[in-house]
């Protein structure tokens, strides 16, 4: 198939690999809080004085392997990086902390409120209407949240 798109003339662009996201020179920790960053300026802070008195390894977790390791490789833009997040976490069903976190986050870096609404009702088929309920109701508070601020 790949010959006879050559054949063709039809040039697919190779797809970016690399074995780790982290610049040489830099620390995962860097790399990502600067990830993180990008989404909400004061989420480091907060993440870590929420766990400081009872995990702060847990912190640190999240932020090298979900947004060093995770986040930061190059293939999706933040955007379609942050739109499957949306899908995920709404998916899940239990995790409206983080959707919260995460729909502000969409909204901070230019995905647009119907953009989430219709990710959160496309969830509806592959894991059900509560699940796609919930993720609407996060979005509902969220966007009363920004109304009245």
């Amino acid at each position: 198939m790949v010959a006879e798109r050559e054949q063709e003339g039809k040039l697919d662009e190779v797809g970016v690999s690399r074995p780790s996201s982290v610049p040489e020179g830099a620390s995962r920790y860097a790399l990502g809080v600067q990830s993180l960053s990008q989404l909400d300026e004061n989420q480091v802070e907060n993440l870590e004085a929420t766990f400081e008195d009872i995990s702060p390894d847990l912190a640190r977790l999240v932020i090298e392997y979900g947004f060093a390791d995770i986040f930061s490789r190059p293939a999706l833009d933040i955007q379609h990086r942050e739109m499957a997040t949306l899908a995920a976490l709404t998916a899940m069903g239990t995790a409206s902390a983080q959707l919260k976190f995460h729909i502000k986050a969409a909204l901070h870096i230019g995905v647009s409120q119907i953009e989430i609404r219709e990710i959160i009702i496309l969830m509806s088929v592959y894991c059900g209407f509560p699940a796609a309920i919930n993720g609407t109701l996060v979005l509902k508070e969220v966007m009363s949240e920004s109304s009245s601020s």
